[in-house]
């Protein structure tokens, strides 16, 4: 159990102490896990060798996922931006490849780290991976930002929600665009205000995002819903290290989620009942896979 309740409260500790958030939560999962160091800095490890592995495998993926709903796009825009002839050019099209790539590994039922959920596995390891090479981060550099985006995310979950039947899209995307954020800012030397303020520039762009798979599948239209997330951590991270503001201070834009997400129709909440789902070719596509009319 965290004793930091919100974003401010890991804000005031890293500043009070003048070290970064990722330290914060760090010594606070020590002493929830009663573990060493070592020990969960070496989960966390792990964890990054899944996330690269996902993102490397995702990029080669010939075949598709077993309904045939999706698979390959993460490569074709992966060579379309190794050619050099994506509009948005280098970094933000590796982001988004890299997004992609591994919710689609997810997809095609591969490994992958659930983080904050499996349906929005493919945002924080696109975003921070690519972001690591643009800043040409350690892998120290990697899991600190890691744990960074632990803690942000532990706090959402608590204040909040993390999960797409409970809150919409905006609980599982909208939270890990948000993590992404936070943990991209420390990384590139940006100050625990900072993150907190990319955090709710990520989360307050995603509210009302519904969750709403075709044919209940976690993939269609969750794979490139991830593709253009990923970026919007970045945007985000850079605003903040720009010195731009959440006019809504994090904890607040949090709070408004949970809000948005009470209120939103149990439709539009991972039960296939509305949106994307119940398109004329959303129906098609479950009849023809369950046999569903």
């Amino acid at each position: 159990m965290s004793k930091y309740q919100s974003i401010a409260d890991l804000v005031k500790v890293a500043e009070e102490k003048g070290t970064r958030i990722s330290e914060i939560v760090i010594a606070q999962e020590m002493e929830n896990s009663e573990r060493s160091r070592e020990a969960i800095w070496n989960q966390m490890a792990k964890s990054l060798e899944v996330m690269k592995d996902s993102v490397e495998k995702g990029l080669t993926m010939e075949g598709k996922s077993a309904s045939g709903l999706v698979g390959g796009d993460a490569q074709k825009l992966n060579k379309r931006r190794l050619e050099g002839k994506t509009l948005c050019g280098d970094p933000i099209s590796k982001v988004v490849a890299y997004g992609i790539a591994v919710n689609e590994i997810n997809a095609a039922m591969g490994r992958i780290v659930a983080c904050p959920t499996a349906g929005s596995c493919g945002i924080l390891p696109g975003a921070l991976l690519a972001a690591g090479e643009a800043l040409e981060a350690s892998d120290e550099d990697l899991i600190n930002a890691l744990f960074t985006s632990s803690g942000i995310g532990i706090v959402i979950a608590t204040n909040a929600s993390i999960s797409g039947a409970e809150g919409g899209c905006q609980a599982e995307c909208g939270s890990a665009a948000a993590m992404a954020a936070g943990a991209i800012v420390e990384m590139a030397g940006g100050q625990p205000g900072e993150v907190a303020h990319a955090v709710a520039l990520a989360l307050k762009n995603s509210l009302g995002l519904v969750c709403d798979p075709v044919a209940g599948l976690v993939e269609v239209p969750c794979v490139k819903r991830n593709g253009f997330l990923a970026p919007q951590a970045l945007i985000a991270a850079d605003l903040a290290l720009a010195g731009v503001k959440s006019v809504i201070p994090v904890d607040e834009v949090i709070h408004a989620m949970l809000e948005i997400g009470r209120a939103m129709p149990v439709e539009l909440r991972e039960t296939a009942g509305g949106g994307l789902a119940k398109t004329p070719t959303g129906q098609a596509i479950e009849a023809r896979l369950f046999g569903k009319k």
